[in-house]
């Protein structure tokens, strides 16, 4: 079986071997799949800047155009050794995964074949058919895990001569992730902003990176947890007026909630201080939130959380139901849990 497991995708690329002639490319990362490719591609042995070496193809048009592949590949260079096809947008195409199948029963003498796909289900025929040759690969792309990050977030810095504490790195790993370019160009950015400085502290993260939506939504649902007021009103306003809705919010509180539940559970079933649950969470509790989430614990028991949550779950009710008066429905419920956090209920 021509395939790989997503974690040894990058050591194969790393050593691979002028054998394989014949690559498929494939995930939902679309970032990673585009960067694993032109990893491939430059140990092909072609000139990638040579128009007359490589042949950049769109699957929609090789689609409506069935041959058209296995012409490509069949042709004789006149120029070089050795031509590249390179095929991006695959998806499941059936025209496509036939001249495929071609291709992998007879590999070219001549060319390099690497294409660029989305997230292919087991199964889906250009897949399988790469994933049963002998002569080709299938290199699975998925979201970065921290060790990737880390080593991406490594990467740019080392290029770009800083070092980061490890309160930033912490964030802007947090910050990170989904879209490999994305992440690249989020550490370079932060890079470019902290050039000559030599090290990148935690307010450069808080000020270059992050979704602004998804950061007012955290910033509401930490405010209402402090009982601060005014934080929350700037927040929730900021929210309410972006791309997301008001749910966002009452759906990370109901996260958070829930949290603190099984957290404050293990404080009264064991006698352990706010502090030893939290430092026992799992997944673990943010560092920068970590007084935050210890003064809720002392503030709420079980009971109280219940009521908050089942407050909350009542509040997301009515927002379907009335999805007009959502914003002002879900405000009303965050503002009460606020005034109670604030007056230590």
């Amino acid at each position: 079986m021509a395939q790989l497991k997503a974690h040894e995708v990058d050591a194969w690329l790393a050593r691979q071997s002028a054998g394989t002639s014949i690559v498929l490319v494939y995930g939902p990362d679309r970032g990673l799949v585009s960067e694993r490719a032109t990893k491939f591609a430059e140990k092909a042995g072609v000139d990638l800047n040579d128009p007359f070496s490589v042949a950049r193809l769109d699957a929609a048009d090789l689609d409506k155009m069935p041959g058209r592949l296995l012409d490509e590949a069949n042709t004789i260079p006149m120029f070089s050794g050795k031509r590249l096809l390179w095929v991006r947008n695959a998806q499941a195409q059936k025209s496509l995964a036939e001249d495929m199948k071609a291709l992998c029963a007879a590999p070219p003498a001549d060319a390099v074949v690497v294409i660029e796909a989305g997230d292919l289900k087991k199964g889906t025929a250009l897949r399988s058919v790469v994933e049963a040759a002998r002569s080709a690969m299938a290199l699975p792309c998925y979201a970065d895990d921290a060790r990737a990050m880390d080593g991406i977030i490594d990467d740019e810095l080392r290029n770009a001569g800083l070092s980061i504490d490890q309160d930033a790195r912490a964030l802007l790993r947090r910050n990170l992730g989904g879209d490999r370019l994305a992440s690249r160009g989020e550490v370079a950015k932060l890079a470019l902003f902290a050039m000559g400085r030599g090290s990148i502290a935690l307010e450069d993260v808080r000020a270059l990176t992050g979704d602004a939506s998804a950061t007012s939504a955290d910033e509401a649902v930490d405010a209402v947890l402090a009982g601060d007021l005014s934080a929350f009103d700037t927040a929730f306003t900021r929210q309410a007026l972006g791309t997301s809705q008001a749910y966002t919010v009452l759906s990370g509180l109901q996260r958070q909630l829930l949290s603190l539940q099984v957290m404050r559970a293990a404080m009264e079933s064991t006698g352990a201080t706010a502090g030893s649950a939290v430092a026992a969470a799992r997944p673990p509790v943010f560092f920068a939130r970590r007084k935050l989430v210890e003064a809720a614990l002392e503030r709420w028991n079980s009971r109280t959380l219940a009521e908050f949550l089942d407050r909350v779950q009542q509040t997301v009710l009515e927002t379907r139901r009335r999805p007009d008066l959502a914003i002002a429905l879900a405000h009303e419920t965050l503002t009460r849990i606020a005034i109670a956090a604030k007056r230590g209920r």
